[in-house]
C-alpha cells in the first residue's frame, strides 16, 4: 500500500515528527504550505479565531499526485483545540475514496478535534482510518 504523509507545520514541531515518520516507514511526504506566510502575531489571532470557526486560509497547491496513492496521513498541529486554517483547506481537497489516517500534534498531546475532522473527511467521500493525538517533543 502507497502511502503519503501530508503535514502542516507552522513552528518546526510536526514537520520534524512527520520527516521522521516517512523516513522510518519510507512513506512518501508532502508538506501543506500557506499560500501567504504569515507572521506569529497573525497566526496566532486571527489564525485562531478561523481554526475555531472551521474556516480555511489559501494554501499552495500540492506537488504530489494524490491518485497515485492508497492511503493519506494527514499531520497537523493543533490550534485552540482545532486543525489550522491551511489544514481546513487541505480536508477540502480531499479527493474521494480515500482512506486517511490523522495524527494531531499538541504541547499536551491530546485535542478535542476528532469529531471536526472525521466529518469533513467524511463529507468528502474519505474515511478514518486512524485518528491519534501525539505529544509534541520538548513540551
Amino acid at each position: 500500500m502507497k502511502t503519503l504523509v501530508i503535514y502542516y507545520s507552522f513552528s518546526g514541531r510536526t514537520r520534524a515528527i512527520s520527516e521522521e515518520l516517512a523516513k522510518n516507514e519510507s512513506f512518501d511526504i508532502a508538506e501543506i504550505k500557506d499560500a501567504k506566510r504569515f507572521g506569529k502575531l497573525k497566526a496566532y489571532t486571527a489564525g485562531i479565531v478561523a481554526s475555531i470557526k472551521g474556516k480555511p486560509w489559501p494554501i499552495q497547491p500540492l506537488t504530489a499526485a494524490w491518485p497515485d496513492y492508497d492511503k493519506l496521513m494527514l499531520l497537523s498541529p493543533v490550534w485552540a483545540n482545532n486543525p489550522p486554517p491551511a489544514v481546513n483547506a487541505l480536508l477540502g481537497l480531499l479527493p474521494a475514496g480515500k482512506a486517511i489516517a490523522v495524527k494531531m500534534v499538541s504541547a499536551s498531546g491530546a485535542s478535542k478535534c476528532k469529531e471536526r475532522i472525521e466529518a469533513a473527511i467524511a463529507d468528502k467521500g474519505c474515511t478514518l482510518e486512524s485518528f491519534e493525538d501525539i505529544k509534541a517533543p520538548g513540551k
